[in-house]
């Protein structure tokens, strides 16, 4: 097995089932966004049919039968030996794991992600802008107006879009599962809450919360002035991410989304408030603090 103290020294992105020694040579392409490898979904594909003949007494034949998972490789060494998984990103020096690579029991994983990636800033190039409603690259879009952000093979954090936050305007209190509840993709998971008023954002994907902004639901309105970091809802652990994030849209996709919904938007402030209220132009904020007419209830309807 190759030293990975060296390959995280070099600065070299080598394949995390590289440097966990199953194969022998693999550059990293995907900025680490496993998710969204196919080298990672065909090597975890044969991972899971070896194990299987394995615990039918077989062996798996030809070279393929040397893949296995890259945790179960990595956990052959001595504990002292395994690497955190953010030392083989690079995104530290070397760190021992002390939970079996189950992130989502991890301590320093929660604080690691709060601490680097929720308050990492998007660069402006990296953003899609869509009449004014900005959407970073790489996140993908429920349409429900819930964004997801992959951070972890099977763990994502999950906010509101600055289309939502725009329409139903400064928040008083956004209010989610507590941590360990299971929620559903698609069902109604979190209360935005305006005055007397509320509304649910449905969930994108299903799984267990692991963890919440606290912030959130004091200061409701903190999800508004940095909505695809600081103001994050909410984070989960999933076992079924692949098939949930068929359903999302990303890139274009969100792009034609939010197209679609504002020309909508535009069609109900219009009639609501007249022709000169709707120029077609870029989406204000507040639409429905300014214009109450339109009707709480009915937006909730046609966006969430």
């Amino acid at each position: 097995m190759s030293s990975i103290r060296q390959q995280i020294d070099s600065g070299a992105k080598s394949c995390i089932w590289m440097q966990a020694g199953v194969v022998r040579r693999k550059e990293c392409r995907q900025d680490y966004e496993c998710v969204n490898c196919r080298f990672d979904r065909a090597l975890q594909r044969i991972a899971d049919e070896n194990r299987k003949i394995f615990k039918a007494g077989g062996t798996p034949p030809g070279k393929r039968g040397r893949i296995v998972y890259w945790k179960d490789n990595l956990k052959k060494l001595p504990p002292f030996r395994q690497p955190c998984l953010h030392s083989m990103k690079g995104g530290i020096g070397f760190r021992s794991c002390h939970n079996e690579y189950n992130c989502g029991k991890c301590e320093f994983d929660q604080f690691f992600l709060d601490q680097v990636s929720v308050h990492a800033v998007v660069k402006p190039v990296d953003v899609l802008d869509i009449h004014g409603i900005k959407i970073p690259q790489g996140y993908y879009l429920h349409p429900g107006h819930a964004w997801v952000k992959v951070e972890e093979s099977t763990s994502v954090r999950i906010g509101i879009d600055d289309f939502a936050l725009r329409v139903f305007g400064p928040l008083d209190e956004v209010v989610s599962p507590l941590i360990g509840k299971t929620v559903g993709r698609d069902q109604p998971a979190i209360s935005l809450k305006r005055g007397s008023k509320e509304a649910k954002l449905r969930s994108p994907v299903s799984g267990v919360v692991t963890a919440v902004n606290p912030d959130l639901r004091e200061y409701g309105h903190a999800a508004g002035k940095d909505p695809y970091s600081g103001g994050w809802i909410m984070k989960l652990a999933t076992d079924n991410l692949r098939a949930d994030l068929q359903y999302l849209m990303i890139g274009d996709e969100s792009r034609a989304c939010i197209e679609k919904d504002t020309a909508r938007l535009f069609e109900l402030i219009e009639a609501a408030a007249g022709p000169l209220a709707a120029d077609g132009g870029q989406l204000g904020r507040d639409v429905y603090g300014n214009l109450p007419e339109i009707g709480w209830e009915r937006l909730a309807k046609a966006f969430l």
